[in-house]
């Protein structure tokens, strides 16, 4: 019986790299996947399209790329490696013209298409309402994007035109798994259990090393070994989408029972209905079985019907946030710091700063729990951070910080300040037939 082999090379878009290069030499892969979009990180694509007509492609694109393209195409052994990825983000047709000038420049004759059709601001009415209850109209100017989720439809479309890189923009993270298990098993559209179980071994891979030991590692408690040479999953699938989730021999971090079950869990609001845009996925009866050292079978995924409409992420400039931070060490450093905090809020009223939202923190006692620590630390850092809707009041939130370093408490050193512009994230839904993935050259 075929076993098909898929790995992980990214689970964001900043990952590493040399896991994926790992996979790619010694997974013996049929495909290798990159996913690389979050719902924030393809409105900050946009924005940067706006600016290079020709960028808006993740900024690892082509390093990924010329460190994976050496092993992809027709091998010599039994298996034919592919790459299929999201990271064209804003812009696909530029990735993938990228991706062939890399080839090219590394002596390869490789098919690379790209995935479109996701962009869809063009299609947003003013009256359109938004999860977060404003309408698409009241965001005026400061709407910059919005990408619907696709499914597999656009990969089916290259993979069938034999392409050896698939390059997406937004599609769902486990359709990029799913879709070629469907070219190489020949599943239909509507086999919904056989899509079900595909989900989930792409639900279980799209954040690369989460589910080979990563974020889950936790010293004393849960450990894992050789953490700095984390290897990313794979998954070794049949027919029939029954799985087991593995890594590279030799590689670190562990893949367990534990893992597994915690990457099932993750981001999944319902498990009897797990809503994707190529089926809604039950993973109530899911379990997992050791089979061995790093090889642990999924079983018990099954599907319905997929939903009639899809996610849409819309992306809008929501203001600006102003940022400083001051750190405090030695005898006396919280009440110094609880004092520089007053300083500073006080400051901020008195000069009129005009702001929506503000944060006043001493991280290492209360910035994520509040008031609860009863041990005097030996350092401190003050951070203030406020939003604005004006850059110009951002600014003033730093500065005022920063003056602590000749008024306010003494002892305050190491001062840094920011101002960064907010992109904001909504969602809504549109019907599956107002968008149209296809493939371009």
């Amino acid at each position: 019986m075929k076993t098909l082999r898929i790995g992980s090379g990214a689970g964001y878009s900043g990952d590493r790299i040399e896991p994926a290069v790992e996979l790619a030499e010694h997974g013996d892969l049929d495909y290798l996947v990159f996913e690389c979009l979050a719902e924030r990180t393809i409105a900050l694509a946009q924005q940067a399209r706006i600016s290079d007509p020709q960028g808006g492609y993740d900024p690892l694109l082509s390093e990924r790329m010329r460190r994976v393209l050496p092993f992809v195409g027709v091998q010599t052994g039994r298996r034919r490696l592919r790459v299929i990825t999201n990271m064209g983000a804003a812009n696909p047709v530029s990735a993938a013209a990228e991706v062939r000038r890399i080839a090219v420049e590394l002596g390869l004759d490789l098919k690379v298409l790209a995935v479109v059709g996701d962009d869809v601001l063009t299609m947003l009415q003013p009256e359109f309402l938004l999860d977060n209850g404003q309408t698409v109209g009241s965001l005026g100017e400061r709407l910059i994007s919005a990408n619907a989720y696709l499914g597999v439809d656009g990969i089916l479309q290259a993979l069938h035109a034999d392409a050896d890189v698939v390059i997406t923009g937004r599609v769902a993270d486990p359709s990029l798994f799913l879709a070629p298990q469907m070219v190489e098993f020949g599943w239909a559209a509507d086999d919904w259990p056989r899509l079900g179980r595909g989900t989930l071994v792409g639900h279980l891979l799209e954040c690369a090393g989460q589910v080979s030991g990563g974020y889950f590692a936790d010293p004393g408690f849960k450990d894992v070994d050789d953490l700095a040479r984390l290897g990313f999953p794979l998954a070794e699938i049949d027919a029939d989408g029954q799985a087991v989730i593995t890594k590279v021999t030799g590689s670190g971090g562990r893949v367990s029972r534990a893992t597994c079950t915690e990457q099932l869990i993750y981001e999944v609001h319902d498990p009897a209905a797990y809503l994707t845009p190529d089926v809604t996925a039950d993973f109530s009866r899911v379990c997992f079985v050791e089979e061995g050292a790093d090889r642990v079978r999924a079983q018990g995924a099954g599907g319905r019907s997929r939903p009639e409409r899809l996610k849409v992420s819309v992306g809008y400039l929501d203001g600006w946030i102003g940022e400083g931070q001051m750190s405090y060490g030695g005898p006396g450093a919280v009440a110094r710091a609880q004092l520089a905090r007053d300083v500073v809020l006080k400051r901020l009223e008195l000069i009129g700063v005009k702001m929506q939202d503000v944060r006043a923190e001493l991280i290492g006692m209360d910035s994520l729990h509040g008031p609860r620590s009863t041990v005097e630390p030996w350092e401190v850092r003050l951070r203030v951070a406020a939003r604005c809707e004006e850059r110009s009041e951002a600014v003033r939130v730093g500065n005022e910080v920063e003056t602590l370093y000749t008024n306010g408490p003494s002892g305050g050193g190491g001062a840094s300040k920011s101002v960064r512009q907010v992109v904001a994230v909504a969602s809504l839904l549109l019907p599956r037939d107002a968008v149209n993935p296809r493939i371009e050259a």
